[in-house]
């Protein structure tokens, strides 16, 4: 059994900066660091064992911030509630539409809850109008939201 300081010791061993992570991938290119702001250390889990595959996002944050939209092509390094790295994606596909438009298929890549499309849209309808409530703007069912696919490129996912 660990005692508390090599536990602490063994934790401290695994945190890494985003810098550090990209640095041992050997990947090269622009990269962004975030984290997701619902359960942060949860879905950065969920990515980096290859179950959480897709993210969605209020459109309205893209058109009314500096961030521009993601593409295919592009990499994140994807951090936990404490700024850790987790691992790094690789942005595969992009789509706008409104939030009815969002597939049972894209449900199941965000690889929460029970991955059907009636839960995503109860969490999701929850989140955005949270989102949306920032901007002072409302919520609807055709409100336009990024739907993000990305596949998990350093480390490995071992399956």
């Amino acid at each position: 059994m660990l005692c508390y300081h090599e536990k602490h010791m063994e934790k401290k061993k695994q945190s890494i900066t985003a810098a550090e992570l990209w640095q041992q991938s050997g990947l090269s290119g622009n990269y962004e660091a975030w984290s997701f702001s619902e359960a942060p250390d949860k879905l950065a889990a969920l990515v980096k064992d290859g179950i959480k595959t897709a993210t969605c996002s209020a459109y309205d944050l893209y058109e009314t911030g500096d961030e521009p939209l993601p593409k295919a092509g592009d990499y994140s390094v994807i951090l936990d509630s404490g700024n850790s790295a987790v691992c790094i994606i690789q942005t595969t596909k992009v789509r706008v539409c409104t939030f009815a438009e969002v597939t049972a298929e894209h449900a199941f890549k965000e690889g929460e809850g029970n991955r059907s499309l009636a839960y995503w849209r109860k969490v999701h309808a929850d989140f955005l109008t949270m989102e949306l409530a920032t901007l002072h703007r409302t919520f609807t069912d055709r409100t336009k939201v990024v739907c993000e696919e990305f596949k998990v490129v350093f480390p490995p996912v071992s399956r």
